[in-house]
């Protein structure tokens, strides 16, 4: 009988201690499209063995973890102030979770102290559990017409693969969520000038890596490096001169929103942007310019927030 690709289960609940198993529930599961996962990664190490005969010796396999991805829809949690659905998949990228009740809750990396998520990931019946993971995130389409999707790699340690029935799963916190558009989507503006844009990227640019050793396996954070693009229309030298920006290399802020009702609210937000090299296309036969984005620090794990209102 065959399985079926579609039918998935994935259900993400962080851990109190590292690598022990946080059992997700139901009430942990995460809506997810553009899915992939790598089940039995590492390394081979080769015996080499000298022999009166020759072939192949086969490898040991060793530095054994497991890889998932998948993207989760950009929308709010409902209401103002309460964490959406999907904030501890956030947390588990070396975000920091704060929460202004009522008001909002701010998502800010950190460099060190990173939390850990165990993560249930059932294929039609077989499932896969990786602990201790850890991962990255980025901004992967946030376009016109299109629905803003958060693209999630999590690396994690292999724990048990089982024939296990599909899980109960409960979406109820996920919102349904807005496509960019011009009403969608009030603010778009760099370096402090409100923006005509064709899209929006950005990769937190977490370097997450198997650190297996004697007497401790874990997958850590070893570095984080932001980065990102916005293609804009382009404007007259006088209205914003891109390449003399990009020339001084002067830093300046990025505001994005997406969402205008309290409770369905994302925001982007980075003091000190940096912009390399424009470049200069078209789309429609309007002159656009691609702009490369690099997010640094401004007083220190600050260089970009999502908040949800």
């Amino acid at each position: 009988m065959p399985r079926y690709f579609r039918k998935l289960a994935t259900l993400l609940k962080g851990e109190t201690t590292y690598g022990v198993d946080s059992a997700p529930i139901a009430a942990n599961a995460l809506l997810m499209t553009n899915v992939s996962i790598e089940p039995f990664q590492g390394e081979e190490e080769a015996r080499e063995l000298y022999l009166p005969w020759l072939g192949h010796q086969g490898v040991l396999l060793v530095g054994n973890f497991a890889k998932v991805s998948g993207s989760i829809e950009l929308a709010g949690s409902g209401a103002a102030g309460d964490a959406p659905a999907f904030g501890p998949a956030l947390r588990a990228c070396g975000l920091a979770e704060v929460i202004s009740a009522g008001v909002k809750v701010d998502y800010l990396p950190v460099s060190s102290g990173y939390e850990s998520a165990s993560i249930y990931w059932n294929m039609d019946g077989v499932n896969h559990i990786l602990l201790g993971a850890r991962g990255n995130v980025q901004l992967a389409t946030y376009t016109p017409k299109r629905i803003p999707r958060l693209q999630f790699e999590f690396w994690g340690l292999m724990g048990a693969i089982a024939d296990v029935a599909l899980p109960e799963v409960d979406h109820a916190g996920f919102q349904d969520p807005l496509p960019v558009s011009k009403d969608n989507s009030p603010v778009f503006s760099i370096h402090g000038t409100p923006c005509v844009a064709e899209s929006f990227a950005f990769n937190l640019g977490n370097q997450v890596e198997p650190r297996l050793l004697i007497g401790r396996d874990t997958m850590e954070i070893v570095n984080r490096s932001a980065t990102g693009t916005a293609v804009v229309e382009a404007v007259s030298v006088a209205s914003k001169n891109w390449i003399g920006i990009s020339k001084s290399h002067a830093k300046g802020a990025i505001a994005v929103q997406h969402g205008t009702v309290a409770g369905n609210i994302c925001e982007i937000s980075a003091p000190a942007v940096q912009i390399g090299r424009p470049t200069v296309g078209q789309t429609q036969g309007i002159t656009n310019n691609s702009l490369p984005l690099m997010f640094t620090p401004d007083e220190g794990d600050d260089e970009l927030t999502l908040t949800f209102r």
